[in-house]
Order: C-alpha cells, then structure tokens, then sequence
C-alpha cells in the first residue's frame, strides 16, 4: 500500500508534524518599526491571536516582537514564501498583513496567501498608491494603504505649523489647540484636554463630556435644594449642585473647515526665491561674478552713449551690437559716425570686450546645465534660499513629506546621506535642491541653509540621527521649528520637555491604527495627531445582521473613545448629517456613520455586539 501524499498545509521538511496548529488567527509579516505596532496594536486593542513572522530575529525589531506580551508565535524566515505561510497557518487565518519589502514582494506574498485561503483578508503596504488600487480591484477582501502617504501630512503640517485635517464629504476636519468656549466658534466635539505640553502623560483624548440634559438636571436638583432637600451626591451642603472645577490646562476640539486651512507664504518672497534659485540653478560663483562684471560694465557704458544720442533705440541697437562685436567703429573723421568723441568710443570699447567676455560665459552655462541634466545630479541650494524647509532624510516618508512641501509652494531643500536614494531621483524631477554627502550633519545643514530655514522636518530610521539633526538646527537657528520622527514613546516625551518649539511624530504610531482597522474591515479615512496621540476618522456602514444595526447614536458612544460626528442615511446616502441630533435612532442596514474615535474605542466597536432594538425611524 502507498504512502499518504503529505499534506502541504501541515507538513513541512524539518517541521514536526503538528507544531503549528493556528485557527482563527491574524498573521504580521514583517520586522520593521510598522510591524511592531501593528502586532501591538492588535494584540491591546482588538485581543485577537496574532502570528509574527519576521525576517530577523536578532536585527532590527525582530527582538522586541519576540517579547510582546500576548504574540501568539513568532515565525522567522527571510523572505514571506510558501512555507512561511504555511508554517503561520494561513489556510486557517482570518486575516494577513503585509508590512515589509518592497511592493514586488508583497504582491507576491498576497497572491500566495490568496491562493491558499480564499477568504482571508489581506492588508498590504505599497509605496506605489496607484499600484496598491489595481491590486486591491484584482484582489477579494483586499486593502492597500500607504504608512508613508498616511504619516507624511502629519509631518508637513507639523513643519508649517498649521493643524493637520482629513477630508471628509465636502469638509475638512482638523484639531484646533487652546480653544476658547467663550469664543462662540461651533465644533463638533472636544478631541483632548488635561493638554501640558511639558507632562503629555496628562493627556486625554475624547474625555468624557456632560450630556446636552447636564444643566435641566443641575437646575432640577438646584430647585430641590431651595425646599430644604438634604444634599446628595453631586450636591453641596446648601442643596444647590456642586459645580465642577474649571479645567485649568489646554483644551482641543474637533472643528470642520469648508476648504482646507491655506498655507500663507508672502507673494514677494516666494518671487525672490524663485528668481535667486533659478539663477543659482543655471549658474556657479565664479559665473555669476563674471557676469555681473560684464552686466554693469556694459550697462554703465550704454548710459554714457545714450547721454550723447538720447535715443532709446539707437541706444540698445548699438550696445548689442556692440556686445557681439558686430558695431561699426565711431570714426573720428565722419561727421555722421559719433557724437560723444573719445568718451562714446571708449564705452563702445567697453561693451565690446564685455561682450567678448560674456557670450563664453553664456555658452559655459548651457553646456554646464546639459552635462549636469545627463549626470543626473541634483542641484546644491542656493544662496538665496530663504524661508524654506529641510527634510533630513529621503526615504519612503522624507520624499512624501518633500514631495507635499513642494505641490504646496514651499521651498524645500533635502539632506541625504546616500547619493543612490530614490528620494534625490524624486527631488531631482521636482527641481527641488538637495545636499548629498556622508560629510558632519552640522556642515550639510549649513550648506541646506538651515540659519535660514523656517523648519528642519528629520525623518530618517534613527532617532539618534534624527536628535541629532534637530539639535545642530536649532544651533545654527534658535528660534527654527523643529519636527522629528521618533519611535520611543519615552525618548519622545523628554524631547518634547526639553525642547521648545518641536514637534514629535511617530510614522509607525501614526499608521499601525489605519493598518489594524483595515485588517478588521473598518475604512479609515484618516488619521489626526494630537501630539503623539492619533484620533481615527473612520466611516462604518451597519451591515446587515452586523453589529450596527439598532445601535442608536448613544450606545455608539457608550462604548468608550468614540463620537459621532455625522450620519449618512441609507435613503439619502449623498448628505452628511452633520452632528447628528437623534440620540436614540437605531441604524438601520445601509446606514453610515462618521465617527472620531481613540484606536481602543475602534477596536472596541469592533467587539460590540449588543441587542439589536426595534427602529424607530
């Protein structure tokens, strides 16, 4: 009798029959910053079994993958093949997230994981965003997102110093800081208070708020204090209600915009930065020298023959063709050739040596500016570069965030150590200038200009670098705004302690919650930052026989870390209700609704299954 075919599912060589038995599960691969929030993420928030597989476990995050608390099983193979897949028990997965390698790769490990489980719910990272929306069409229960695209606004609004917003409908929604109640300005919720900006440990994003029937119940109970009512709870001895203690530190809500919040950069400066640029781009010192020479000496001697012709004409014919050696000569015995004498013959001896000088110099500048377009080499900022902002480092997120500088009209200059980066391509084709080079980050930042920068973004994958970027700017610069891309939460908060005027983001912070809802099925449409908090903007549709339907506005947000901020009925789907007033409305299946939530009351959501109840429409 034959031997069994060994199951492919099961059975690997040098793997013991039945040493994974996965069900049910999610599967992480990857060993990067992204990967292990995302395995935290789902672990804490949404406590589902998650199988890591990373291609190290001794390099990069692969370590502390292997010590979260709650990870199923940490797998370690280089690349994500066939036998990963199945070693993670993809077969059996509910879901898989393809955090790691390039976009190739994970196309590839997508197809694989497709073709051995038919409905599984692949998320992948692609840096090609256009890309990452055929995949998601040729695939089933698929999503491509992005953590650079997710992350990078953050960034740049981080530099400018303006509120970071996501759209939604036709609005902008965005976080503005100290809000004043008194000032009458209508918003939709309050995202944080407790705000210290030397404690963020203080923090609270989407604190409870009292109800809109708060002041009916104080003036009730206050009335049945005048009657000699004996004081309870929430009351003070005199039977009127206890009032609460004002809140001392900042506060930040949740406000709605009908264009996104423009970015103010002066019309003149913005005209003289172009103008020394583009002299800068065409020529060097040595050129400009020269042709400043020339210019002046040719412009002084077109005075001196317009003084005696007083022909604006005659004046610019002779002098160019002066310049180009073509003039005839002011002969002394004509009575119709000169008329300024030796003075006049001088000048025209003047153009005609400056323009001698000049068309080489011309020349030298069109041959210099082809040889540099073949080299490929990215151009040097120039001298006139004012106002600008430097991004140290341009990897995935440094040519994003560069790349959003530049489309909104802000000069922008690059530092990067490696010459080969796809970054300096990307900048080159945007024109905008870049300093490459493994020389001191101090000299490459003075050459970027930074004593003149309005903001140093540092976004490389060392923090230390990225430290160290911000505090040799804020050296050339004391008063320069500083955002740096930080992994440690820790490391972070005595960055924000010690240092004015800087702002800490984290890419991997910032994209893990998209990731992770994704990975349930929620469509996150955006990310806010409040410090290195993150507020989710998702829209949920109430399924039918999902979760959703009969849930009211007020069970929504008795979940904890949620608000609704509109409603999307299913009978007309094109209007956002906007703060939507009916609390005790049950949703009915096809209705949507936009919610503000923390990442633990998404993952919360997700959990919810109450009793569906009667609707009321």
């Amino acid at each position: 009798m034959p031997e069994p075919l060994p199951d492919p599912l099961t059975e690997l060589p040098g793997v013991a029959p039945g040493a994974f038995s996965f069900a049910d599960h999610y599967i992480v691969c990857g060993g990067n910053a992204l990967a292990h929030r995302l395995i935290a993420e789902l672990i804490e928030h949404y406590q589902v079994p998650v199988v890591a597989i990373v291609p190290d476990l001794g390099r990069d995050h692969g370590p502390r993958i292997e010590q979260l608390d709650g990870v199923t099983a940490v797998l370690e193979y280089t690349s994500v093949t066939q036998e990963a897949l199945v070693a993670a028990g993809a077969a059996t997965a509910r879901g898989i997230a393809l955090v790691d390698g390039d976009d190739q790769a994970n196309i590839h490990a997508a197809l694989s994981a497709q073709g051995m489980n038919r409905e599984i719910r692949i998320v992948l990272r692609m840096f090609n965003q256009r890309l990452g929306e055929q995949i998601q069409s040729l695939l089933t229960n698929c999503a491509a997102l992005s953590g650079s695209a997710t992350a990078a606004p953050a960034f740049a609004n981080g530099a400018l110093s303006r509120p970071n917003s996501v759209l939604v409908g036709d609005r902008y929604l965005y976080v503005a800081y100290d809000y004043d109640p008194a000032a009458g300005a209508g918003h939709l919720c309050v995202a944080a208070d407790r705000i210290d900006r030397q404690n963020l440990d203080r923090l609270r994003l989407l604190p409870e708020t009292p109800s809109a029937a708060r002041p009916f119940i104080d003036l009730a109970e206050a009335v049945e204090g005048m009657v000699g009512a004996a004081p309870g709870p929430g009351r003070a001895a005199d039977g009127t209600a206890e009032q609460p203690e004002p809140e001392q530190d900042g506060l930040a809500v949740l406000q709605t915009l009908p264009t996104e919040p423009r970015l103010r950069v002066p019309l003149l400066s913005r005209l003289r930065y172009r103008f020394l640029d583009t002299l800068r781009f065409f020529t060097s010192a040595r050129i400009r020298l020269v042709l400043c020479t020339a210019f002046a000496a040719i412009l002084a001697s077109s005075v001196v023959i317009y003084h005696y012709n007083r022909s604006p004409g005659w004046t610019a014919y002779l002098s160019l063709l002066d310049a180009a050696g073509s003039a005839q000569p002011d002969q002394m015995n004509d009575p119709t050739g000169g008329t300024g004498g030796p003075v006049q013959r001088l000048a025209q001896v003047v153009i005609t040596f400056s323009g001698i000088a000049l068309l080489p110099v011309l020349t030298a500048i069109v041959v210099d500016v082809l040889a540099s377009g073949r080299r490929g080499l990215p151009r040097s900022p120039s001298a006139g570069l004012r106002g600008h902002v430097i991004v140290v480092g341009l990897g995935n997120v440094g040519t994003r965030v560069a790349t959003l500088l530049a489309e909104l009209g802000v000069p922008v200059a690059g530092v990067e150590l490696d010459p080969q980066a796809a970054g300096v391509a990307a900048m080159r084709a945007l024109g905008v200038p870049v300093v490459v080079g493994d020389g001191p980050l101090a000299d490459r930042l003075r050459v970027a200009r930074a004593k003149h920068a309005r903001a140093v973004v540092a976004v490389t994958n060392d923090d230390a670098v990225n430290l160290e970027a911000a505090l040799e700017a804020r050296a050339l610069r004391e008063n320069v705004r500083i955002v740096v891309r930080l992994f440690d939460d820790d490391f972070a908060r005595h960055v924000y302690a010690t240092l004015g005027n800087v702002a800490s983001r984290s890419v991997s912070y910032l994209a893990a919650p998209a990731f992770a809802a994704a990975l349930m099925g929620r469509e996150v449409l955006g990310t806010l930052s409040v410090f290195r908090h993150v507020l989710l903007i998702a829209e949920l549709t109430a399924e039918p026989g999902g979760a959703l339907v009969g849930m009211s506005r007020n069970d929504i947000e008795a979940l904890g870390g949620l608000r609704v901020i509109a409603v999307r009925l299913a009978r007309s789907p094109g209007t956002y209700q906007w703060g939507y007033a009916d609390r005790s409305r049950g949703l009915a299946a096809g209705d949507r609704v936009v919610v503000v939530a923390t990442r633990n009351g998404l993952a919360q959501l997700n959990r919810a299954a109450p009793e569906p109840v009667s609707l009321d429409a």
